[in-house]
């Protein structure tokens, strides 16, 4: 009984968030390409075979993503200078900036979520969904 209500809960969190980040990022920015964009900005440059630890698709799944994203300049593309094989990827100023606003969507919308309990139940929660998730 306890799995069925953790599922139904899951899957409301899961759906109204998804739908809310849907509505807020269009039609500059997917949930997706906020993921790329965000593991962008923690390192200097990945190569597209990097994202496929990250993300659960295909590598040509990955390449029409990285494709999408550059047309619409939230990322770069390059050859390495030493190994021309090697195609590096790159966050841009304007992926930079579509990164910080995504992330502030989400973050007011959890808050939202969060603000509805205690201070110490969040951290509590927090916790708990680390030992779930095994982190």
């Amino acid at each position: 009984m306890v799995t069925q209500e953790f599922a139904k809960l899951w899957w409301k969190l899961s759906k109204d968030l998804r739908t809310h980040m849907d509505l807020q990022l269009s039609p500059t920015l997917t949930e997706g390409q906020l993921t790329v964009l965000e593991l962008l900005m923690g390192r200097d440059r990945m190569k597209p075979s990097d994202f496929i630890e990250f993300l659960a698709t295909t590598p040509a799944a990955i390449t029409t993503l990285l494709d999408r994203m550059e047309k619409a300049e939230l990322l770069s593309r390059s050859r390495d200078e030493k190994d021309r094989r090697i195609v590096w990827v790159e966050v841009t100023d304007k992926g930079k900036a579509e990164c910080l606003r995504g992330t502030e969507i989400r973050e007011r919308f959890l808050q939202q979520y969060l603000s509805r309990i205690s201070s110490h139940n969040q951290q509590l929660l927090v916790y708990l969904l680390g030992k779930v998730a095994n982190a």
